[in-house]
């Protein structure tokens, strides 16, 4: 073809010249920045999964202290606990001794009350496990010609008395007594063992 047969053309010594002196005034643009090489895949898994919120962490259990165990079982009070089946039979058939026993029949209410705390107290710093609380039977509505009061009042007050929080550290349950021991005029109460924060 007549393009290709044709011979480059040399520039001029003019052309020269004159090329050199436009090129003189010419600044070069600012480079711009190149785009950064794509990451690998695993790369930007890994940049994916560490902007991803991290699991809670599980708190480890709260371990009380020794000093703390010890304030909280003497603002709690144990709880109250039937008589075993066992216990209560061998009571009933007497082959169970009874530790010690209190009669409170024909006192006055503030009398019983302190006469059975002392007793309770002595009790447990004596090692007792079951006595017997004696309170009278007696009859709703009638007074008692010795006290004044109404009779059976410390058969629904001594209950009471044994649930206070003074008495609760001592006590672990009690029910009436078989019918030999008093019946529904008398209780059995269960001990609970003496330690040194619960002594009186």
């Amino acid at each position: 073809m007549a393009g290709s047969d044709r011979k480059k053309r040399m520039l001029t010594a003019d052309e020269t010249a004159l090329w050199a002196h436009v090129t003189n005034h010419i600044q070069p643009l600012a480079k711009r920045a190149l785009p950064k090489p794509l990451e690998s895949e695993a790369a930007l898994a890994a940049q994916t999964q560490s902007k991803e919120p991290s699991a809670p962490k599980i708190a480890a259990p709260y371990v009380a202290q020794k000093n703390e165990i010890v304030q909280r079982n003497k603002n709690e009070l144990p709880p109250l606990a039937p008589l075993e089946r066992r216990l209560k039979q061998r009571l009933s058939r007497g082959s169970h001794p009874l530790d010690a026993m209190i009669d409170l029949h024909g006192m006055r209410q503030t009398e019983a009350h302190e006469a059975l705390r002392r007793f309770i107290y002595a009790a447990q710093r004596q090692g007792a496990s079951v006595v017997l609380v004696v309170t009278g039977k007696g009859a709703s509505g009638v007074q008692d010609q010795g006290s004044g009061e109404e009779r059976g009042v410390l058969r629904r007050t001594v209950p009471h008395w044994l649930r206070m929080p003074d008495l609760r550290p001592c006590v672990i349950g009690f029910e009436p007594a078989a019918q030999h021991h008093g019946g529904t005029g008398a209780l059995y109460v269960r001990i609970r063992r003496a330690t040194r924060s619960e002594a009186p």
